[in-house]
């Protein structure tokens, strides 16, 4: 659309409108004046997209500012109920369900239990209805979804096409949700959303290149180069559980797509995984549990385990070096072949070991590795999922309401 419509005044108009609604969202309100001098644009300019914009129904004036002589300079902010999007995590023992205001305010988060069903639209619909009611905004007037999910997601059609947690989620899911809702939705791969909400408000806040390794129940990675995702040819990029790592058999036929029959696409013939060999044999929930328990760290769960080492280092110390060890092997394979500079451990696992677990990866990598990136902890308060999920909303229906078409 651009390129169709090089300098005519109504496309300055809307890149100017969209600059300033942009500005407000990340700055709060701001006089005239001020979002003058932020985008370079004249008073006079400004007056008047700002006149659009109310008109619009976009921004309202919220306040005054005192200055100089004269009257107080009146102080304009996004309308937050001008657009509302939800974002979901979905697991395998729940659903979880946000809503946002289109300033970002998150106005509801709810959590649903699916009671046996494996009905995806039926269970997505359930979450959605029930978080709308808590922040008393119909459904309609929600503009974007973005859902996530563990697994492989084909970037081509959108579908979940791996996803051994969920085995109801395959292809013909997303058309089906996006009939139900009547809205436009997204299917993500749930890690991939963990590393937008740590760009936008984690320890990756404003970094281009960054690798963001999951630890939980089961292990994963995003990879951010350029400020964009990498997602891989079939949608497969960031599998890692199924590396190749030492002290762990081969995870041959685990994960490997089957044989490509004629005529059948490839994204579509992943096998199903079993995760006795590979990384995941070492770093997994119930691995990191059984270790724990070799050291004599006792706790029930593989996170109680990892928290009470790192809280207790007199004890717990040598199960964490062993722990970083294993990490270690993922997160080096990473570095070697990308060198993001900066490393983010998250999920429950990878919040529980903390900064003690961060510097023992950190020092092992630099030892065996040609580059020493950062290793951090997640710095993404609250559901990352859920937060990166509701981020990606939040950019389609911002794109949306702040067009002039919308």
């Amino acid at each position: 659309m651009v390129a169709n419509r090089p300098g005519t005044p109504r496309l300055l108009r809307e890149l100017n409108d969209r600059a300033a609604l942009d500005l407000l969202v990340r700055q709060g309100p701001l006089t005239r004046a001020q979002i003058g001098e932020h985008t370079g644009l004249s008073k006079v300019t400004a007056s008047q997209l700002l006149s659009r914009l109310e008109d619009r129904g976009l921004v309202s004036v919220v306040g005054s500012q005192a200055g100089g002589r004269g009257p107080n300079a009146a102080l304009y902010a996004v309308v937050p109920s001008s657009a509302y999007v939800a974002g979901l995590e979905v697991g395998p023992d729940g659903v979880t369900a946000g809503v946002a205001d289109i300033t970002g305010h998150i106005t509801a988060q709810v959590t649903v239990d699916p009671n046996g069903t494996d009905e995806p639209v039926r269970t997505v619909h359930s979450a959605v209805v029930k978080a709308c009611r808590s922040a008393k905004v119909a459904l309609s007037r929600l503009s974007a979804f973005v859902i996530g999910t563990p697994g492989v997601v084909d970037p081509q059609s959108g579908d979940v096409q791996f996803a051994f947690d969920l085995p109801a989620w395959h292809e013909g899911v997303l058309a089906a949700l996006r009939t139900d809702l009547r809205r436009p939705v997204t299917i993500e791969n749930d890690v991939n959303l963990a590393a937008i909400a740590e760009r936008a408000y984690g320890a990756a806040h404003g970094t281009d290149d960054f690798a963001l390794m999951w630890l939980d129940r089961g292990m994963g990675l995003s990879v951010m180069l350029g400020g964009r995702l990498h997602r891989g040819r079939w949608g497969g990029a960031g599998e890692i559980g199924y590396l190749p790592v030492p002290g762990a058999p081969l995870p041959v036929g685990a994960a490997r797509r089957a044989q490509v029959d004629e005529g059948v696409t490839p994204s579509r013939t992943w096998g199903i995984p079993t995760l006795a060999g590979g990384y995941g044999a070492l770093v997994g929930a119930d691995a990191v549990r059984a270790l724990a328990h070799e050291y004599g760290v006792k706790e029930p769960t593989a996170v109680d385990c990892v928290r009470a080492a790192a809280a207790d280092q007199d004890r717990g110390g040598p199960f964490l070096d062993d722990l970083a060890r294993r990490i270690s092997y993922g997160v080096t394979s990473v570095n070697i072949v990308l060198d993001p500079g900066l490393v983010v451990l998250s999920g429950n696992l990878g919040r529980a070991g903390g900064v003690p677990l961060a510097a023992r990866i950190e020092e092992i990598v630099g030892r065996i590795s040609p580059t020493r990136p950062t290793v951090s902890m997640t710095g993404v308060e609250g559901n990352p999922v859920l937060r990166g999920a509701l981020y990606a909303a939040l950019e389609q229906a911002r794109d949306h309401v702040f067009s002039s078409a919308g």
